[in-house]
């Protein structure tokens, strides 16, 4: 693992290349199995196998204007919120949610509107996505917690740290294009998606190369759940996604993505992180879109690293 830092952050930002070598020891230190972990070495990661899956209270939220379906791990830790990207739901965690329980965190994921077992809600033209977040943690009793966003859910947790910053702990974007209204950012964001690329199969818009080559079984899991999530409702959001809001940015952040990430590649990504105030940036190799899928152990090691750094806000 090599560290650069990010002279342009009024901080600590830094830039991380996740590779192997420092993921396995990282997996032997949470207690994963040598095997699996020498496995890991040999292929990157890239088929690395869904850990059994720690025990969980689902069911669905009732929260007035709508019904959400979420799992809970419960416990008495800190709490992690995966906000699952638009192309998934709260099923795309299994890589996580076991490595995060036994990290000693309290572990949630839900299904936005729409999505997976939750119901789109009487109110669906008016409602806010980050209020459906935080009506559900006032239905689990959670004041604070650390929010870790892939994709179209980094947008529900940015708006969330933009409008109550005292609710996070910290912020993780990961492969997400933030929603940033930039004109120049956003136009070369779309220059990357030439005309035929909506009609793609999803797995070859969000997976990446190596790992749809390496992992057939894994890509044809990714695209079971991907397919029996549902188109969701659209998100609203209550805030503005530009350079001048970003810089407002109190929660400590790490922003993740891909190294063949097709959405927000590496350089775009670092555009963004200079812009955020007390933020990292992590490159994880051999990894598109789905990086939480993809290189799990790589993501996992990110995430806790962050959020055990406890960075001062």
């Amino acid at each position: 693992m090599t560290a650069k830092k990010n002279s342009n952050h009024g901080l600590i930002g830094r830039r991380l290349f996740v590779t192997s070598g420092g993921v396995v020891a990282v997996m032997a230190a949470l207690g994963i199995a040598g095997s699996l972990a020498s496995a890991w070495a040999s292929d990157n990661g890239l088929t690395t196998l869904i850990p059994q899956q720690a025990p969980v209270k689902e069911e669905l939220a009732d929260l007035g204007n709508t019904k959400l379906w979420y799992w809970d791990t419960g416990g008495p830790g800190e709490v992690i919120v995966l906000l699952h990207p638009g192309s998934g739901s709260s099923e795309l965690y299994p890589y996580q949610q076991p490595v995060f329980a036994k990290a000693g965190y309290r572990v949630i994921s839900y299904s936005r509107r729409g999505n997976y077992k939750s119901e789109v809600g009487v109110d669906a033209d008016t409602y806010f996505a980050a209020d459906d977040l935080l009506n559900l943690m006032k239905f689990l009793n959670v004041d604070k917690f650390h929010a870790v966003g892939n994709a179209l859910g980094g947008y529900v947790g940015l708006d969330i740290a933009l409008s109550h910053p005292d609710r996070l702990q910290s912020l993780v974007l990961a492969c997400s294009m933030m929603g940033i209204s930039d004109p120049e950012f956003a136009k070369t964001l779309l220059s990357l998606r030439p005309k035929g690329f909506a009609e793609l199969p999803a797995e070859v818009r969000e997976l990446g190369p190596s790992y749809r080559a390496a992992n057939p079984s894994g890509t044809a899991e990714w695209k079971k759940l991907h397919d029996r999530s549902g188109k969701g409702s659209r998100v609203r959001l209550r805030n503005e996604f530009t350079w001048q809001t970003l810089a407002t940015l109190k929660v400590p952040t790490l922003l993740v993505t891909g190294d063949a990430d097709l959405w927000i590649p590496p350089y775009l990504l670092r555009q963004a992180a200079d812009k955020i105030p007390n933020s990292k940036v992590v490159i994880v190799q051999d990894s598109g879109h789905g990086v939480q899928w993809e290189q799990p152990a790589a993501f996992n090691s990110a995430v806790l690293d962050f959020i055990r750094t406890k960075p001062v806000r």
